[in-house]
């Protein structure tokens, strides 16, 4: 079956003519009674697709309680309707009434925008999904939106001074890139407008005054992903100062217009709710500024069966408020509960089906009804029939039995018990978060910037100079003494901005002296002796045998199928990723990071059942004794149908047990063992090790670390953390680990909607009791043990009704874990409690986390303790409690402000990489390591420690380097260029400096052919067509990439000769290589152009009468055999990027 069979149920349905026919009155209220669940939004549906509605189209409006049900409710109506009919979502527009202007979300305003448009541009048909919220706020008038439209189409034409006039009287903002509504950029000839009242930004391309042409794009990439005819500007429909009167939504719409509602009375009290609160605001206002009062702002419940009355309205969910309605009888009932009992399941499709009932099942996701097939199919007896049921693949939000119909449908989160979550659009923080990030790489004038062969200077703009009478641009670096240092567009990778601990000033080098060099050594000496022992070990489990493991069972399987959720791309590829390392006979050592709640734990489970059942022993080490138990748990509960045993040891265990449990372990009847670092004592002996797995690594000191490299080099081993600590990001990223990364939420979780605000009793108050009146628990966390009663106290008096327990370090073990459990079972509404609680306590029903003096934490703790909130398919709410921020050191400013832009999850990775920024990297290999990153700016440490990691492979570990560079055949790892040619961006073209530089950069990281067209296409998309010195500044990319494979240190392409310097070590086994033997092969046939020579010890090759960088790509290709891209393809495969590219890369 498909959607659509399911709705020509409904299409056919006989309850639909008598609804058509008392709809079809001006005026007539109806009641659906008994309808329920999905079938609601379908029955409506199938009123929508007769052609009496196809055929003249009117608009209709529905009213749910609240935006959870109006979200639930618009998406089922889309995934029945398919675009058939146009879903519009019209939301409030502010949390909170008569606040800054900074509360206002912008999405939700350009949403309202965007209905209110729609209606007014006289579109057919409209679908409008709200809330009584949303309904209370009054909007402009329909004449004032009409005088304020602004429609501008291709063919017409308008001075950019026009255009500026009228967005500057439309109070948008002038910015370089436009991100989010009400902005506005002019480049040239290309104006980006974001209007209200459309999704996208606009993009208008002129050709002298007339528009060229129109389209829309991706504020994030900034790239255009469709053409459009015209661009309707609107202003902000919400922003009072720019309209003067106000009117109620209904007189938006036409008279033949149906109404929908739940239920009028309940739609009534929720308009007076949103008064009261309103008028709560407008009397604490203060201050001389006039304000609008309430009264003419909203909506009062009172004038709503008024404004009703002209429109025919049909109340669907329980409302019975007109005593003389037409009442509809539907007799359905809701989906039964079977409690994931899949006899039950399969015997009531049976005996339904033989009722004369059509089954039908529903999902979202094929995979799931896979499952479901499997789980039915597996539990069959011999000769038994099939369960009778349709699967169809689509996504409702409640289940139901139509008794008059005949037909049933089931969903598949009901009967696996899984979270279903709605979707709306995604509002346009996305969009700031990735500004955000490249902000914070940008270079401005004045700031440090290390230059690796010449030490700390300042960035002083980007300048033109001149080569043998032609232009290029280069970056200008000024150094202790005024000396002036020019940085090549093509070396931009050799500087990168001086990163350390913030608001410490670095000192300037002065250029031509050997202090930078001593440094630079000095470094080096301490990474190298720090990092031979890692690199020993790597090379110890690189050489030494592991234990290779058989191919997954079938008990391997069932255990994958029976996970809740869905498994997410990152998570399968992590799965996968694990599997192939344990199938290898050298042993894993791989990171898995991913955010609070990614599902990291259900790997582990997966992979930890893997040894189990080649008979191998597991280790679990987790930071805390909670987490012990909780890991416990969730491993026995996970493992419970399957034929291993699990065990813990930590201090709630009794001596007597203990010993008890550590004999079964060393006689090897204990297949998983979790427990705190206890299990590294030396008490613990495995009989057969196989598997460590260490969850939460960021809390081990170094000391338990050290412990576990010496426990085995060669165990497989699966570290798991959701924040990494500096360290083991930085090993990782420099291969000498293996990391997955999970940067995908399972499908149905919210973002975290975080909130600065200083300590305010109204704040604790709201926050506490709006928790507790939709059934949740809150968290509050104080880190100060000594006056956490009183605090506990005053919660008391701010919420007298809430239930308040508290946790902290400092209690019995057992009193600590009682509170705990009784929070987790419920008892209490609120904890008060220390930090205790950041590392990883699950409970799905604490949505709401209030941290008091959030300035004296740590980022990754910061994130940490967020991400106890928000484990179900509830909004969350994180209050990040601390003095104004002006108030705050620097560095506590950027950490709040940087976990307020990153709320979305799966933004751990980019918090760690700001906080490597913020705290300098202090500990990356050692204690005594934050001065040389003082010194050296953490970039260039990054280098350095790159360069240095490389030097002891080729000292100490030769080996292991000869077998890298065999295998990829790639001896140089980067080549450099001068040239006397003009090649730059010029400024006609992109007039933005920080911009220009950052596209000089990203051009000189591409790795290859794809990422090349892809740069080449956003220059094209956002700034015209390509000029010539650009073109030929792309050619030098592939110039590098051939030289690189043909093993050229550095090019110099100048007054027409081409020269070339090969790898300069002498004895590299390069000049044995097959490549080296080309060049030969090339200088043999063409003597009268090229020659080689010696030079300072090194081997140069020159080339006559080349004059531009297509000739020298010509003459390399033919060199090498193979073409640029090939080449690329050949070395970006084999050379990780080094990882100051990280931050891009996760971003």
């Amino acid at each position: 079956m498909r959607p659509t069979d399911l709705l020509q149920f409904y299409v056919r349905d006989p309850r639909n003519g008598g609804l058509r026919g008392a709809v079809s009155q001006q005026g007539a209220k109806v009641e659906m009674h008994g309808a329920v669940g999905s079938a609601i939004p379908l029955s409506i549906a199938g009123f929508l697709s007769h052609e009496d509605e196809r055929t003249n189209p009117r608009h209709h409006l529905f009213v749910l309680d609240d935006k959870e049900q109006a979200a639930y409710f618009m998406n089922d109506l889309q995934s029945v309707l398919d675009d058939t009919r146009p879903v519009l979502f019209y939301p409030r527009s502010a949390r909170v009434p008569y606040t800054e202007e900074e509360t206002v979300e912008n999405a939700n305003v350009a949403m309202r925008a965007e209905v209110l448009n729609e209606i007014n541009g006289g579109r057919d048909g409209l679908c409008i999904v709200t809330f009584p919220e949303a309904l209370a706020e009054q909007v402009i008038t329909r004449k004032e939106l009409s005088d304020q439209t602004f429609t501008i189409s291709i063919g017409e034409s308008y001075t950019m001074d026009f255009l500026d006039e009228v967005l500057l009287a439309y109070e948008f903002e002038k910015v370089d890139f436009v991100y989010e509504p009400g902005q506005y950029s002019m480049r040239g000839g290309i104006v980006d407008i974001f209007s209200y009242s459309f999704d996208h930004p606009y993009r208008l391309e002129f050709f002298g005054d007339e528009v060229d042409s129109i389209r829309k794009f991706e504020p994030t990439s900034q790239l255009s992903v469709a053409k459009m005819t015209r661009a309707t500007v609107v202003p902000n429909v919400g922003n009072s100062r720019l309209h003067d009167a106000h009117e109620p939504f209904f007189s938006f719409l036409p008279s033949d217009a149906v109404v929908w509602m739940a239920d009028a009375k309940r739609c009534e009290a929720g308009l007076d709710k949103a008064m009261e609160r309103a008028r709560s605001h407008y009397d604490r206002l203060s201050g001389e500024v006039k304000r609008t009062p309430p009264d003419e702002l909203f909506l009062a419940g009172e004038a709503l069966e008024g404004l009703l009355d002209p429109f025919s309205v049909v109340e669907f969910g329980g409302g019975t408020t007109w005593p003389n309605r037409m009442i509809l009888k539907y007799g359905m009932s809701a989906q039964p509960a079977f409690n994931k009992q899949f006899d039950l399941i399969a015997s009531n499709l049976r005996s339904n089906h033989k009722s004369g009932y059509v089954n039908v099942v529903v999902s979202g996701q094929a995979t799931q009804l896979e499952r479901l097939h499997d789980v039915f199919h597996d539990r069959l007896e011999e000769g038994e029939e099939p369960v009778p049921y349709k699967p169809i693949p689509m996504e409702l939000s409640e289940g139901f039995v139509d008794k008059e119909l005949k037909i049933l449908v089931y969903t598949d989160h009901q009967l696996f018990e899984r979270y279903h979550r709605f979707r709306l659009k995604e509002g346009f923080r996305k969009n700031k978060e990735a500004l955000t990030i490249k902000e914070l790489m940008a270079l401005e004038v004045g700031d440090f910037v290390v230059h690796i062969d010449h030490g700390i200077g300042e960035f002083s703009g980007l300048h033109k100079i001149e080569v043998n009478g032609k232009m290029q641009e280069a970056i200008r670096l000024t150094y202790r003494g005024g000396d002036v240092l020019y940085v090549s567009i093509h070396s931009l990778h050799r500087i990168s901005k001086y990163s350390s601990k913030e608001g410490t000033q670095p000192k300037i080098n002065k250029l031509g002296t050997n202090t930078w060099a001593k440094t630079k050594q000095k470094t080096k000496g301490r990474v190298k002796q720090i990092a031979y022992d890692l690199l020993q070990l790597y090379a110890k489990r690189k050489s030494a045998p592991g234990h290779a493991y058989p191919e997954d069972g079938y008990l391997q399987h069932a255990l994958e199928a029976s996970f809740m959720y869905e498994d997410t791309p990152d998570q399968n590829a992590a799965t996968q990723a694990v599997r192939e390392d344990m199938l290898k006979s050298t042993p894993m050592d791989r990171l898995v990071c991913g955010d609070v709640g990614f599902g990291k734990t259900e790997i582990a489970i997966r992979a930890a059942f893997r040894a189990a059942c080649d008979g191998k022993q597991v280790a679990v080490l987790v930071p805390t004794t909670i987490l012990s138990m909780q890991h416990f748990k969730s491993f026995s509960r996970r493992l419970r149908e399957f034929p291993v045993t699990v065990e813990y040891i930590n201090r709630f265990k009794t001596a007597k047990a203990l010993t008890e449990t550590l004999k079964r372990v060393e006689a090897g009847e204990v297949d998983i063992l979790v427990g705190t670092h206890a299990l590294v004592g030396k008490r613990v002996k495995f009989k057969d090790l196989g598997l460590l797995v260490i969850d939460e690594e960021q809390k081990f000191g170094v000391g338990v670390k050290d412990k576990l490299k010496t426990l085995k080099a060669n165990v497989d081993t699966l570290t798991l953390t959701a924040t990494p600590i500096p360290r083991t990001l930085q090993f990782s990223l420099m291969g000498a680990r293996d990391l997955s990364i999970i940067r995908t939420p399972p499908p149905n979780r919210h973002p975290v909607d975080t909130i600065i605000s200083g300590f305010n009793e109204e704040v604790i108050r709201d926050a506490i009791a709006y928790e507790l009146s939709r059934g949740g628990q809150a968290y509050f966390v104080h880190n100060r043990v000594g006056n956490i009663q009183e605090v506990a106290g005053m919660i008391q008096r701010l919420v007298p009704d809430a239930r308040i327990g508290i946790g902290h370090g400092q209690m019995e073990g057992k009193d600590l874990e009682d509170v705990m459990a009784r929070f987790i079972d419920g008892a209490f509404d609120v904890l008060v409690a220390t930090t205790i609680i950041e590392s990883g306590i699950d409970i799905s029903n604490a949505n709401t986390i209030l941290i008091n003096e959030a300035h004296k934490f740590g980022l990754s703790d910061l994130h940490q303790l967020r991400g106890r909130v928000g484990r179900s398919n509830r909004k969350a709410f994180c209050y990040l409690m601390a003095p104004p921020l002006s108030a705050l050191p620097a560095e506590s400013r950027k950490r709040l402000q940087a976990l307020e832009q990153f709320s979305d999850l799966g933004s751990g990775m980019q918090i760690a990489m700001r906080d490597l920024d913020i705290r300098g990297a202090g500990d990356l290999l050692g204690a005594e390591q934050s001065g040389f990153i003082n010194d050296l700016g953490f970039d260039m440490y990054q280098r350095i420690l790159a360069e240095a990691v490389k030097e002891l492979k080729e000292e100490q570990f030769k080996d292991l380097m000869e077998a890298e560079q065999a295998e990829s055949g790639q001896y140089v790892e980067e080549t450099a260029l001068e040239t006397d040619l003009s090649l730059l961006i010029p400024d006609h073209y992109v007039s933005d400096i920080p911009e220009r530089i950052s596209l000089y950069r990203e051009l000189d990281n591409l790795h290859n052919a794809a990422e090349l067209q892809g740069f080449r296409n956003r220059l094209e998309d956002r700034f015209g067509p390509l000029p010539d010195e650009t073109e030929e500044l792309l050619g030098t990319i592939r110039l590098r990439w051939v030289a690189q494979l043909l093993g050229m240190e550095k090019l110099v392409l100048k007054s027409g000769k081409l020269i070339a310097a090969f790898v300069s070590d002498e004895d590299s086994a390069y000049f044995q290589s097959a490549t080296f033997a080309r060049v030969l092969e090339y200088l043999k046939n063409h003597a009268k152009d090229a020659s080689m020579y010696q030079r300072n010890g090194g081997l140069r090759l020159k080339i006559e009468k080349v004059e531009t960088v297509l000739q020298a790509l010509a003459i390399f290709e033919d060199i090498a055999g193979m073409t640029a891209d090939e080449a690329a393809e050949l070395t970006s495969a084999k050379s990780e990027p080094l990882p100051q590219a990280a931050p891009s890369a996760t971003s």
